[in-house]
């Protein structure tokens, strides 16, 4: 058997080999995946408690279900652009939340408005009361530092970090963002549409998977079908 005959074999079974491998890689990450997403859902169903009992672990935070007790700083809304519902162009409205006793802020997104160019909206409409008030809802981490925000504090924002909102509400932001949920009082009309609870989603792991192992069998398939050639070629040399 030449050497050529026998490279030709090898070289495709090493790379069926390592498809195999990338794609028992790939099953590995759907179970952790899925595994992280089944304690997310729970967090989700799990009956919200008062916000300051929660650790301030920023891996615990991550949509647990909380009530916080305080006043709404509507004189400090922020409007965050080109947030689009059911494909109409809108924004959320983050409205700084003064914890009770405390003068700590928590951003709270407060829901969706439309607005046609995505970006501007009377938020005088949209005010929820200036007493003390219990909200609930789910936590979202916010990022300590992003893009720097225009220095016009009516300007919308583009995205949201924790630096930014300091700098223009002026005073310390919570690490996190609470996202009102339809259960949040008051519960007149005429409040911005709550956002929908976020779904868990599986990710492409498992179809990666899939895609890893027919990769696989083709190079199995292709590097016998090229070996049977090359042994043909090889007696037909030997006998001519």
């Amino acid at each position: 058997m030449r050497f050529r005959t026998l490279l030709g074999l090898l070289i495709p079974l090493a790379c069926a080999a390592l498809f195999v491998r990338l794609g028992v890689w790939q099953l590995a990450r759907h179970q952790e995946r899925a595994a992280f997403n089944a304690g997310l859902a729970d967090r989700l169903v799990a009956a919200p408690v008062p916000l300051v009992e929660i650790p301030p672990d920023s891996a615990a935070l991550r949509w647990r279900r909380v009530t916080v007790t305080g006043r709404f700083r509507y004189d400090r809304e922020q409007v965050v652009a080109s947030r689009a519902s059911e494909g109409s162009p809108g924004v959320h409205l983050l409205t700084p939340f003064i914890e009770q006793e405390s003068d700590t802020a928590v951003a709270v997104i407060r829901g969706w408005v439309y607005s046609a160019d995505a970006s501007t909206v009377d938020r005088t409409q949209w005010q929820e009361g200036d007493t003390t008030l219990t909200l609930s809802g789910y936590l979202i981490p916010l990022a300590d530092s992003g893009a720097a925000p225009s220095g016009d504090p009516a300007r919308p924002l583009r995205s949201v970090h924790r630096a930014a909102l300091e700098s223009r509400i002026g005073t310390p932001v919570r690490p996190f963002q609470l996202v009102m949920t339809s259960d949040s009082a008051p519960r007149a009309s005429g409040v911005p549409k709550r956002l929908p609870l976020p779904t868990v989603d599986a990710g492409p792991h498992r179809s990666y998977a899939a895609q890893w192992f027919s990769f696989a069998a083709i190079a199995v398939a292709g590097g016998l079908l090229l070996f049977r050639r090359n042994r043909a070629a090889d007696a037909a040399a030997a006998r001519a």
